[in-house]
Parts: C-alpha cells; structure tokens; sequence
C-alpha cells in the first residue's frame, strides 16, 4: 500500500436516518478481524485530537478511493465498543445518492478505517494489537473484514439492555474463536 496507508473493515448494516445520515461503528475494540489484527481500546484518541486541533476532518470515501468522497463526518468518537461514526451522504454528490439507496436496499453494509499503524506489537497468540493509529479516512464499503463491528443506530445512555446484549454477543463470538 502506499504511503503506508492500511486497511481495516468493519461489517454491518448502516442505518439511514433523516434521509442521508448514516451511523455506526467503523471499528470494534478487543477483536480480530480476518487479518489477525486487533485494535486496543484508545488506539485512536490521539489522532482523533489531532485532526480536530487542526480543524480538520477525517474523510468519507467510497470503497477507499481517494477520488470519490461522498459525504462527511460529523461525529467521530471511541467509546467503550469501538470507533463510532455519524455522518451525511451528499444529496449533490452522484455517488452518494447510488450508496444511499445501496444502503437502503441492504447491498452495502460495511464501514472500513484507513489508517497508518503507529504503535503496535504482538500477544502471545501471534496477532498484531494496534494500540495507536492515524486515522486517515473511514470508508463505505462492500465487504467488512470484522463481522463483528455491526454497524447501527447508536444506543443511548438510557437503554442499558442495549450495551448488555452486545456485550454478550461479542463474549459468544470470542468464545467460539477459542
């Protein structure tokens, strides 16, 4: 890859709110993804802070093209799941529009960071933990690497059950993986 820039995809659904704003987690922490790679919890926090002290955006891209952004970001964060992200589809931008109603129709389900590694090393179990990324751009896209990372509606502080039952999906999941 060029300019050291990687790669990491994040399965679900997004779900479409208020026409063209899409929501959900572009990252999950704790978990492998298809390339043995695990994203620690806080592997972002520093670039987060240093786009925004630059005033600056992480992009919206389809399928990682640097040549066909279609939206933008409002909101970025981690909590305790992962990178979460909201933001709008471009009603003015071709493109958007097709993801829109690729979205809508269930055709495309994925979100996906590129990011340059920091820091990283490896666990005892052979897979590399990023423990600091560059953020560069997080991507729609067709095909997630971590199935885990369903995308969707972000839960709120008073629907508890909510944060109960992807915690136990996610321990089922590990479980499984043994």
């Amino acid at each position: 890859m060029k300019s050291g820039l990687e790669l990491k995809f994040a399965g679900g659904k997004p779900v479409m709110t208020e026409g063209s704003v899409i929501e959900g987690y572009a990252s999950r922490f704790g978990l492998a993804d298809q390339g043995g790679d695990v994203v620690t919890r806080g592997a972002f926090a520093a670039s987060l802070k240093r786009v925004a002290g630059r005033g600056d955006k992480v992009r919206m891209l389809w399928q990682h093209d640097p040549t066909r952004p279609i939206g933008v970001w409002d909101e970025i964060r981690e909590d305790e799941t992962g990178l979460w992200v909201r933001g709008r589809l471009l009603p003015d931008v071709g493109l958007a529009r097709e993801a829109a109603t690729l979205i809508e129709a269930g055709a495309i389900d994925g979100l996906s960071i590129g990011y340059r590694t920091l820091r990283a090393h490896k666990d005892d179990r052979g897979r590399r933990l990023l423990t600091e990324v560059e953020l560069w751009e997080v991507s729609l896209v067709t095909f997630p690497m971590l199935p885990e990372a369903k995308l969707g509606r972000k839960g709120r502080d008073d629907e508890p059950e909510h944060d109960e039952l992807a915690a136990a999906l996610v321990a089922a999941t590990e479980a499984l993986r043994g």
